[in-house]
């Protein structure tokens, strides 16, 4: 797929978010999907049909959003096991998707500074669309990021990735004021930390763990994340990263069925 900045405003033009919400609460969503995907053909390589672990990931090929999901922990376990390939960071990779790009995930990720995304999993420059902010919340922008990333650029996974420790949920949970729009980043989270009030074990892992599976449950009221998993066209799954064994496990997972 190729996305370059001609193509940006066109797209623009003739889809605003807007229109793109509109689609989906008509029932049109599937020519939205059509048009975007024309809008992109140009870059269309001759498809593949296994997983694959090369550097090369093409996401309009006939793979899965299994498969690519199966690459993107892959790169995680290649990570933890100190066998990293770190494919895709070469000045050569820097010049191809300097014409366009087609990430395979997007991630929504917190933003702390123990989390460096594509490290984590073992990609590189192009290979991952990652949205990031204090406790990995979906808000509107956050949400019209990764419809951007998949609806548009074409991801096949989309991963909520909470983290050991996490700042924000820590924070939620003492309950005591806090300054600024903080106070916002608190109160996208508390309901995660109210349904895991009173369960055993550590309260700071259960809350975090709840709020990957709260803010997906808010994604997907999105009408376009949910036409693409209908047409299983997206995988959405939600992750919890470990900080101490850089291990990412998996929290919840919705595979897209028609």
């Amino acid at each position: 797929m190729n996305y370059n900045s001609n193509e940006n405003k066109n797209f623009s033009s003739q889809i605003s978010r807007r229109k793109i919400l509109k689609y989906g609460r008509s029932g049109l969503a599937t020519g939205a999907l059509t048009l975007a995907a024309s809008c992109q053909k140009e870059n269309v390589k001759q498809p593949q049909t296994t997983p694959t672990t090369s550097a090369k990931i093409n996401t309009s090929s006939e793979m899965s959003p299994d498969n690519f999901f199966e690459i993107l922990m892959a790169g995680n376990k290649r990570f933890v096991e100190n066998q990293r390939t770190s494919p895709n960071i070469t000045r050569e990779r820097l010049t191809e998707v300097a014409a366009g790009q087609n990430p395979f995930a997007t991630i929504l990720s917190c933003a702390d500074s123990r989390v460096p995304v594509e490290i984590i999993f073992d990609r590189g420059i192009g290979d991952l669309f990652v949205v990031r902010n204090a406790g990995n919340i979906a808000t509107p922008e956050e949400i019209g990021s990764i419809e951007y990333g998949t609806f548009v650029l074409g991801s096949k996974v989309l991963m909520v990735l909470g983290h050991e420790k996490c700042g924000a949920v820590q924070a939620t949970i003492a309950g005591e004021p806090v300054p600024g729009q903080i106070g916002s980043i608190v109160a996208a989270i508390k309901p995660a930390v109210e349904i895991t009030q009173g369960q055993p074990g550590d309260p700071v892992r259960n809350a975090v763990k709840a709020n990957v599976i709260e803010q997906i449950k808010i994604i997907n009221s999105s009408p376009v994340i949910t036409q693409l998993i209908q047409e299983s066209k997206l995988k959405v799954v939600g992750g919890y990263y470990d900080l101490d064994s850089g291990e990412v496990s998996i929290v919840s997972e919705k595979v897209g069925v028609a």
